[in-house]
Parts: C-alpha cells; sequence; structure tokens
C-alpha cells in the first residue's frame, strides 16, 4: 500500500481529534437536549493512546456540541466515524487535506468499508485502535504514515492507560463519567454491525476497571459495553467487584439477564439502577429472522416485572420494519409497552448496515434504496420492506413514538413501574421531545428514494 512521507512535525506534535456531527445535529446543536447526552468515550480513550515522549497537544471536538473550525492547527487530524456520520466525516476530511493536513479515518463505518473511506484519508485504521494507533503515529513522526492499520488479533484490553476524560468541556453533557469494561459481542444478529466489525468478546482486567472507577472519584456511572454480560462468569466478577463501591449505574444487557439467578441479584447488588435491552420484537418469526432466537425463550412480561422488583428501570428498545412485520406491529408494540410499563421505550427502524448480513441479504434481493449512509441513523427507510411500503414504515414508526410519549402513556407507566421517578421523569420528558420534534429532523426525503407505493396501508390512529 502507499505510504504518506512527509517531514517529522516539530513537537510538540499538534493533534485534533474529531467526532463529525450525525443526523440528529443538522440543525446547530440537534434536537438532543444536555439531559439525554452522556460524553462518548472514543476520542478521550484516542488521546491517551497517545505516547506521551510524543509531548501531543490534543484537541478535541465533538461536532455534535460544537462546530468544527474552518481550518484547524494540526500536523495531523483523526475522524471516527459511524455509518450515520460517514459522509460528513468525509467532507470533513477532503476540506482538511485540501489544506495539506494530513487525515486519519476510523471508527465502525471505515472498518466496515475500508476502501470507501480510504478514498478521503491518507490512513485508514480497521477495528480498535489500542494497537494501530500509537503505531500509526509512530510512523507518522518517522515520515513512514501507511495507508491502512489493521487491528491486531490478538489484541489485549490489558495495561491500558485510562481515558482522559479530563479534556471534555464541563457542563456539555450530563453524564462525563462513562466506562467501557468489555468489547464486542458473541451473538450474530444479523442486522447487527458487532459481528462483522469487531466480533468476539475481549475483557479488561476487572482490577483495572474498578481502579479506573475508583480514580474517577464518582458514584454515577454508565458502561458503555455493547452487552456487559456476554462472559456470564466475567459479569459476576466485575458486578461482585463494583458492591463495595456504592455506585449507580447503568448499562446494556441482553434479555438473558434474568435467566440466571445469582447474575440477577449480583447486577441488583451492585448498584444497578437503568439497563438497556433489546427486545427488537414481540414476533417469533421476527426474531428468527433476525437470528435473534436467545430472545424467544424469554418472557417479556415477567423479565420487566423482575427487574422491576429489584428497582432497576428498563429502556427497552424495539425495531420495525421486519420481514415478518405487519400493519398492526405498531399498535401491538405501543400496546405491550404500556401494559407491562417499561419506563422508557425506544424505537427504531430497521437498517442494514454495509457489509452486514442483512445489508448482503437486501442487496442480493434488490431492496435496498439508497446507499447515502447519512439516512442509515434507524429513523429512514433505506430498504423496500416486505408487507408495507417504505412511507408506511417511517410514518408507523413516528406514530409509535408520538403514542408512546403521550403525556397520558408517560404517566401511567412510571406510575406503575415507579423506578428512579426523578430520572425515569426526565428521559421521559426528553424523549417526549424528540418524539413530537422528530419531522424536524427526520425527513421521508422521497426525492432522494424510490417514491412510495399509494397503497400504503392507514397509519393507526
Amino acid at each position: 500500500m502507499a505510504t504518506y512521507r512527509k517531514p517529522v512535525p516539530a513537537r510538540p506534535l499538534r493533534i485534533a481529534l474529531i467526532s463529525p456531527r450525525g443526523p440528529l445535529y443538522r440543525h446547530k446543536t440537534g434536537i438532543w437536549k444536555r439531559s439525554l447526552r452522556y460524553a462518548p468515550l472514543t476520542l478521550t480513550t484516542l488521546a491517551a493512546l497517545i505516547p506521551e515522549d510524543l509531548e501531543a497537544k490534543v484537541t478535541l471536538v465533538d461536532e455534535g456540541l460544537e462546530e468544527v473550525p474552518e481550518e484547524l492547527e494540526a500536523d495531523l487530524i483523526g475522524i471516527s466515524a459511524i455509518t450515520g456520520t460517514a459522509p460528513r466525516a468525509y467532507e470533513l476530511a477532503d476540506r482538511f487535506r485540501k489544506q495539506s493536513i494530513p487525515v486519519v479515518l476510523g471508527g465502525v463505518h471505515p472498518t466496515l468499508m475500508p476502501d470507501e473511506a480510504q478514498q478521503h484519508a491518507d490512513a485508514v485504521v480497521v477495528g480498535y485502535a489500542e494497537e494501530s494507533w500509537p503505531r500509526l503515529l509512530d510512523d507518522f513522526c518517522s515520515g513512514g504514515l501507511k495507508a491502512r492499520y489493521v487491528q491486531d488479533p490478538a489484541l489485549s484490553l490489558a495495561g491500558l492507560p485510562y481515558a482522559k476524560r479530563e479534556l471534555l468541556t464541563a457542563g456539555r453533557y450530563s453524564l462525563v463519567q462513562t466506562i467501557e469494561a468489555t468489547r464486542g459481542c458473541l451473538h450474530g444478529c444479523e442486522f447487527c454491525v458487532v459481528p462483522t466489525a469487531w466480533g468476539g468478546n475481549l475483557k479488561r482486567p476487572v482490577a483495572e476497571v474498578i481502579d479506573e472507577i475508583r480514580q474517577m472519584r464518582t458514584r454515577r456511572l454508565l458502561f458503555l459495553d455493547l452487552n456487559l454480560i456476554a462472559d456470564t462468569d466475567y459479569a459476576k466478577e466485575l458486578f461482585g467487584a463494583l458492591i463495595p463501591l456504592n455506585l449507580t449505574w447503568g448499562g446494556l444487557v441482553t434479555t438473558l439477564i434474568t435467566r440466571d439467578e445469582e447474575l440477577l441479584n449480583l447486577i441488583h447488588q451492585s448498584g444497578c439502577r437503568g439497563l438497556l435491552l433489546g427486545f427488537e420484537s414481540l414476533s417469533p418469526p421476527a426474531l428468527r429472522e433476525t437470528r435473534k432466537g436467545f430472545n424467544l425463550k424469554q418472557d417479556y412480561t415477567a423479565l420487566v416485572k423482575r427487574l422491576h422488583e429489584r428497582g432497576i428501570a428498563v429502556m427497552g428498545c424495539f425495531v420495525f420494519g421486519f420481514d415478518h412485520d405487519a400493519d398492526s406491529t405498531f399498535a401491538e408494540t405501543v400496546d405491550f409497552v404500556q401494559e407491562v410499563d417499561i419506563d422508557l421505550p425506544r424505537y427504531a427502524i430497521l437498517t442494514p448496515f454495509p457489509a452486514t448480513p442483512l445489508f448482503k441479504r437486501l442487496k442480493h434481493q434488490g431492496r435496498i434504496l439508497s446507499e447515502d449512509w447519512s439516512l442509515y441513523d434507524a429513523q429512514h427507510v433505506v430498504f423496500e420492506p416486505a408487507n408495507m411500503t417504505p412511507d408506511h414504515l417511517f410514518r408507523g414508526t413516528e406514530w409509535a413514538w408520538k403514542e408512546t410519549y403521550r403525556y397520558r402513556s408517560i404517566f401511567k407507566r412510571l406510575a406503575g413501574a415507579r423506578i428512579q421517578l426523578p430520572v425515569t421523569l426526565a428521559a421521559n420528558l426528553g424523549y417526549r421531545f424528540y418524539a413530537r420534534h422528530l419531522h424536524r429532523y427526520y425527513t421521508c426525503d422521497w426525492g432522494r428514494l424510490p417514491a412510495p407505493s399509494t397503497s400504503a396501508p392507514a397509519v393507526p390512529t
């Protein structure tokens, strides 16, 4: 591969790390208010991985919160992109390369589509960056930046520096104290980018996780792990070690959490007060379709009840657009959410992210409507559904959001659950704002997609 060669920059090395603005942030600061924003770990982790002997001056820019300057005083720029932000990432990369500043692209989208990303970058990082980012910086300083850096298959998460949270601007996030204990997931859900981009399950030593939390000096914490209970033995060790810290925390797990009584009790004792769970669908055929068969063995109603009994609020995620979904799916899902008192429901439109099994299947079937990555945000329809038109899927999802976040719906659910009421009420009001303003931030721009059928079934009323 081609190698970028340039004289070694004067020290201290100036590095700018950018998280580009996504579809939610097309209008100034976007739809999300501060009360629903937590600090991401990507940029602070990359900053921590910069070798100290480079004496680098590091600038972080989260474009969801601030504008990226037209010109940056930087010797090297790193941009991390997900699929929905890829077009903006490419726009920024092209701009800075025209200013003769070398650009590195990384993150999940460049990992999924490295050849595409390479057209806009001097170097592309594929996979996790813990080993390759320091190696890339060493090559850059020696004048031999390579075009492609791929994650070491033997990557370990042990002994790594802790994220540089102090580089974040105070007051811009509701919660700065975010952390990861694990990476990846052992499941192979068809629509999920994790098995395609990263796969497997990497784990940090529990002692190092606990030490980092102690150094953070916090009583509130959010785990950003994609599946905190992928390895149940590790999860039990971690939860047991959290108990003496007297924390209040939340995280992401699968519906398997209630199948192991010891695990369930430990997660409660460790201070967990909120969990995000991917229910995805109430339809067994839809769960089989998406290769999420382990959800079939769960009684969702009993699961929510058992978590509520332990004072754990539930953020339940549902996806619309599976091949087995029909006109009745929207109302059935909303009714279920209300009946079992899910504290904070979320809805998404099935999205075939590039390179995933779902994308490949729909592409083979000729059902992909657009490869405009800015629409790949889980709230636009970019494929032809099986049993409804694209327009109906879009409008049905919007209806579900609005119906779920009516005041009477909010109060009914929260009165039934009675978990973390000040927090869950604030979050519900934030999601109510989101639901009522979807039309401002998500537009069904049929000028960019094939025209919808005129035979779409009516949206529920």
